[in-house]
């Protein structure tokens, strides 16, 4: 009786207290973060290479003048690794390349990770949010089967490689035979059952597989934009024509994204299938990836902020020849320029061409990176036939003309298999169609098999093709008359015009004169000029049609100054300097 009492006499005195003390909210759990530990040393950590490294991986390190290993290559020490899992939440990435790991981690737990011996730093990935779920869309119902291919379909899937050179590089046995090829995708739904790829499967050109976000060797589910990658490499239609420039090279495939998604995991899956690609004997990447406004701004595509454009550097140093897309944002008035890692220096970034002009189509996007470097490097066509379930389809995209890049590059590579990386990377940029003249939407344009030929004289220096004539306070830009006679073949028409990236505040007056043409009038082909200041920065650019020989008027007031006005038609590419 006495207890009873007492619980009704304590009930009462409850029932009396505020609501607020009666039901305090319970302490609100610590917010967890993803940090990146960078370690200072692997002291005592050593690496046996010919167990660790594939044998491609030993042969291309040899070829590259490598050492078999190097101290990025060993483990991260294992005690640091056993410290930082013990205080965290989880570590969801070991880095050997930048001796680091990534976790996700509370302030408090911070505050003692960057106490721990062996700790150099602890930083914050980018605080930038992601999207809201609006810009999320949902899944979208299965798509109907792909219709059979038209006439002008057809002839695109052999004109997406034969504007690159196929039946030179076919001619020369030069198929990517002995390249192994790595591709990060969103996954490869239905590659290891598509006819287009039998031929790989066939010969057990597949050499390896990993899904780094679900750590499995599964890589055939997710998306099906890895399968449409693949095919501009090495997808084959039923009539054998291939879509891309290697089909007879080996392959590894990575899925590191997930579809309709942008997280910072995707940035570790890229850094995890990078290390993977180098152990297993890479010698080319192809990444149809980027990330842009949904965690980073556009100051930041630096080549030195992201970790995956930090990543791709590194793999360059590898040994590996890092192939992206430039990104589909050139006609988003938000953003516009390429993407990471697309922005890396080293990294062969690829911009979209339309098929019928070969010229800049208005998605592909612009350079150049926030480093003031040339991008995109080089171009090819962006819109293509691509292999899907089902069939095939016509799809565009830079996604398409970065590995339709990488198939030429194994061609290429193929020729002088102990060609240094960088120098390789050089010569691509020279094989362009318009080298030396180069711009933010083109690059050096579509890279020709021509310039890798095994054997033969030196190519003749280009023939000029127009004359600089100033006047006054005026240039102006005439067409040579043999220039603009119509040849005895028939050449493509090119009509279109690519807007400028970047304009001066001030619009420049720039006009075409009327003047008849002698000789028979040749087709529209298209003339590039550009404005650069002294340090060679682009900044303005357009392309012409060419209906007249005096085809441009420059006022030489707005040249900036000690810049250039340089021009390129036909092949031919000059300058003129500010006086």
């Amino acid at each position: 009786m006495r207890f009873r009492w007492r619980l009704t006499l304590w009930l009462g005195l409850l029932a009396g207290l505020p609501a607020t003390a009666q039901h305090r909210p319970a302490p609100a759990a610590a917010p967890v973060a993803r940090y990146w530990v960078t370690f200072r040393d692997k002291a005592g950590q050593t690496l046996h290479a010919a167990a660790y490294f594939d044998a491609a991986a030993q042969a291309r390190r040899r070829r590259q003048h490598l050492p078999a290993a190097d101290s990025t290559d060993f483990p991260v020490r294992p005690d640091y690794l056993a410290r930082v899992n013990s205080l965290t939440d989880s570590v969801t990435l070991v880095s050997r390349w930048f001796n680091a790991v990534s976790c996700r981690a509370t302030p408090a737990q911070v505050a003692r990770l960057r106490l721990l011996p062996g700790v150099r730093s602890v930083e914050a990935w980018p605080e930038r949010p992601l999207l809201t779920a609006a810009a999320h869309p949902r899944p979208a119902a299965p798509p109907a089967p792909p219709a059979p291919l038209a006439a002008a379909d057809l002839a695109l899937a052999h004109r997406q490689t034969a504007v690159l050179g196929a039946a030179e590089f076919r001619q020369a046995g030069r198929q990517g035979q002995g390249l192994r090829i790595a591709v990060f995708d969103v996954g490869f739904r239905g590659t290891d059952t598509h006819p287009a790829f039998a031929h790989l499967y066939r010969r057990r050109a597949v050499v390896a597989t990993y899904d780094f976000l679900r750590r499995t060797p599964d890589v055939y589910r997710g998306g099906t934009h890895g399968t449409e990658v693949l095919s501009c490499l090495a997808g084959q239609l039923p009539d054998s024509t291939f879509l891309g420039l290697a089909p007879a090279a080996e392959f590894l495939l990575a899925r590191t994204e997930q579809k309709g998604r942008e997280r910072y995991a995707e940035e570790e899956a890229w850094l995890a299938a990078a290390e993977w690609a180098d152990r297993n004997g890479a010698d080319i990447i192809n990444s149809s990836l980027g990330y842009t406004d949904r965690r980073y701004f556009p100051e930041q595509m630096n080549g030195r902020t992201s970790l995956v454009a930090r990543a791709a550097a590194l793999a360059v140093r590898k040994g590996m020849l890092v192939v992206n897309a430039a990104g589909n944002a050139g006609d988003d008035p938000n953003w516009r320029t390429i993407g990471t890692p697309a922005d890396a220096d080293s990294v062969l970034t690829v911009g979209g061409l339309d098929p019928e002009t070969l010229l800049h189509l208005d998605f592909s996007s612009y350079g150049p990176a926030a480093s003031g470097k040339l991008k995109p490097n080089l171009a090819a066509f962006g819109v293509a036939i691509t292999a899907v379930p089902g069939g095939f389809e016509r799809a565009e995209g830079t996604s398409f003309a970065s590995p339709l890049v990488a198939g030429f590059a194994a061609c290429a590579w193929q020729q002088q298999r102990d060609l240094p990386v960088m120098e390789l990377f050089v010569r691509l940029q020279q094989a362009g169609q318009l080298y030396p003249y180069f711009d933010y939407a083109h690059g050096y344009g579509l890279p020709r098999a021509a310039a890798f030929r095994a054997a033969g004289p030196a190519p003749a220096p280009p023939v000029p093709t127009f004359d600089f004539v100033a006047a006054d306070s005026v240039v102006g830009v005439i067409i040579r008359p043999e220039a603009a006679v119509v040849p005895a073949y028939s050449l493509p028409l090119l009509a279109a015009a690519a807007p400028p990236a970047r304009l001066t505040t001030t619009e420049l007056p720039a006009e075409t004169v009327p003047e008849a043409a002698t000789g028979t009038p040749a087709p529209p082909a298209p003339l590039y000029w550009q404005l650069r200041d002294a340090t060679g920065f682009v900044v303005r650019y357009e392309v012409l049609e060419v209906s007249q020989r005096a085809i441009l008027r420059v006022l030489l007031p707005l040249l900036p100054p000690g810049g250039t006005l340089r021009v390129h038609f036909r092949g031919y590419t000059a300058s003129f300097e500010a006086p």
